[in-house]
């Protein structure tokens, strides 16, 4: 018996071995004790901004504080122009185990970086942290507290059941009005428009004169409608009408009638050129500053290019035309219940094998959340603070009630896409994330300027063409291969060697067992 269990033990150490070979499974982040002040530390944070040169310095203000508060902590910042790079990189990154330490990023993104076992840190036990954590008493500034942010932005940034980011700033999506148009086709701007309101006051405004010049503003050129975001777009209106997009854990239930309705009302509005895209036509900002466009749909953090008086143009003086600008919430099916979608970057930080590196990443990450930095970066766009801290803090308060002083800090526009948000953040919704959730947005959007290019280009869209689109959108963004986590057809490919090993070295242990049970059985009876 005592060379049976012997062996056993041997066996099982093997396989314990064999199973843990070649491991190269980055450790779980483990919070120390203090962050050691003593050692140098280096990291990179990787940053978007739209060569807005205000948001750069503010967030090389940002390093600059940052590192006079803990002087053995280096920041190094790379910018992009474009979230999708910063996805791509991460993702190139992840491989070579290079990846930044922090990152402005979405959720939606977040959740393939996790297919990487251990890449991204959750943050649970970094937010309660008594001494590092949100508002910890060894933070060597006014950090908030966790209630002090905003639940609805806070919650965003929850995959699973866990939080792998922190808000950074929020913004929705605005409806900015040629109001002088609007009046002189016979309408008035209601406080929340609807679709079918949109839609014909946009057919309205297609009516020539015998030169072919556009009645409604005398030019060869008029695009009544134009959304920004398709993916947006499309999310949004099955959202109002309670129709599927996903569920929460990656069923995918977008392909469906109400869809398939909507892209028909789009295509017939794209047929008389009532409608077009950011895609296909251009910024709905420059068509609305030239008085080309009676509804423009983007972000409130866009809105400083909206309108005659804005402070970022892109299209030269002599194109300008004078009238009045509204914001408005996006078009609504259902006027009285208003859902818009909440939008706007998040913070992730990556983990490392030295746990002083990601904790000192994760109090750069929480400084961007200190007043400093939340309303100085708010200022320059139509973004709004993530914490109710800055929100309703004196100086922000001040800041939203100067609205129109100037056509630069406190352009009026600016101010009322940011008030939108704030009063209507309850009203306010998010997708599903989910490891393919950013696939799946791609693909919402993908639908509607497919169907607008084909409309335009005289192409029959009817159901023979739904069909073709749906698997063609499939099969384009891969969704016919992201497989629910609770069906139970998910593959997940060939076991690896190790744990073949570990598995036949359990049954022989058994069965070893079991043969010395009954030998021992044998031995009694004799």
């Amino acid at each position: 018996m005592k060379k049976l269990k012997f062996l056993i033990l041997l066996v099982l150490s093997t396989a314990l071995l064999a199973g843990c070979h070649g491991s190269k499974e980055k450790p779980l982040f483990e919070m120390p004790k203090q962050l050691d002040e003593s050692k140098n530390i280096e990291i990179s944070f990787w940053a978007k901004n739209d060569t807005n040169k205000a948001q750069v310095n503010i967030y090389n203000k940002a390093i600059e504080d940052f590192q006079k508060l803990y002087p053995n902590i280096k920041v190094n910042i790379r910018l992009y122009t474009d979230y999708g790079r910063i996805y791509n990189d991460v993702i190139t990154n992840i491989a070579t185990e290079t990846t930044p330490n922090v990152c402005i990023t979405y959720p939606d993104h977040i959740a393939t970086y996790l297919t990487g076992e251990g890449t991204v840190v959750p943050l649970d036990l970094l937010f309660d942290d008594e001494n590092y954590g949100l508002g910890g008493s060894r933070v060597k500034y006014d950090s908030p507290k966790k209630e002090e942010l905003v639940d609805e932005f806070l919650n965003e940034c929850k995959i699973g059941e866990h939080y792998y980011a922190i808000p950074y700033m929020r913004s929705t999506e605005a409806l900015y009005i040629n109001k002088d148009f609007v009046e002189k086709l016979g309408y008035t701007v209601p406080d929340v428009l609807s679709w079918d309101f949109i839609f014909e006051v946009s057919e309205a405004a297609m009516k020539k004169d015998d030169k072919g010049k556009f009645l409604i503003n005398g030019q060869k050129v008029m695009i009544p409608f134009i959304y920004k975001s398709t993916d947006n777009m499309m999310i949004s209106m099955l959202k109002q009408l309670n129709a599927g997009y996903s569920t929460s854990n990656g069923k995918i239930e977008i392909f469906n009638d109400t869809t398939k309705e909507l892209l028909y009302t789009i295509s017939s509005h794209a047929n008389t050129r009532a409608f077009s895209t950011f895609k296909i036509s251009s910024y709905p900002a420059n068509f609305l500053n030239a008085g080309q466009c009676i509804f423009a749909i983007d972000s409130t953090a866009g809105a400083t290019w909206m309108g005659s008086k804005a402070p970022l143009l892109d299209i030269s003086e002599d194109q300008l035309v004078e009238f009045e600008t509204v914001v408005r919430p996006i078009p609504q099916y259902d006027i009285a219940n208003p859902r818009m979608i909440s939008q706007g970057p998040s913070i992730c930080v990556f983990n490392k094998a030295d746990s002083q590196e990601v904790l000192a990443s994760w109090l750069f990450a929480q400084y961007l959340l200190t007043n400093e930095v939340q309303i100085a970066y708010s200022e320059t766009e139509g973004y709004v603070p993530v914490t109710k801290k800055a929100q309703n803090s004196a100086e922000y308060q001040d800041y939203l009630n100067r609205e129109g002083e100037d056509n630069k800090t406190y352009y009026n526009i600016k101010l009322q896409a940011a008030k939108l948000l704030l009063n209507n953040t309850s009203n306010t919704f998010v997708t599903p994330v989910f490891n393919g959730s950013a696939s799946l947005r791609d693909a919402a959007g993908q639908m509607i300027e497919n169907v607008t290019k084909s409309t335009r280009r005289k192409e029959t869209v009817d159901e023979a063409y739904m069909s073709k689109l749906y698997d063609e959108i499939k099969a384009l963004y891969h969704l016919d291969q992201i497989v629910a986590s609770d069906e139970e057809s998910t593959d997940l490919g060939p076991l690896p060697a190790g744990s073949k090993a570990l598995i036949i070295t359990l049954i022989v242990i058994w069965i070893l067992i079991g043969a010395a049970f009954l030998f021992s059985l044998k031995k009694k009876k004799c």
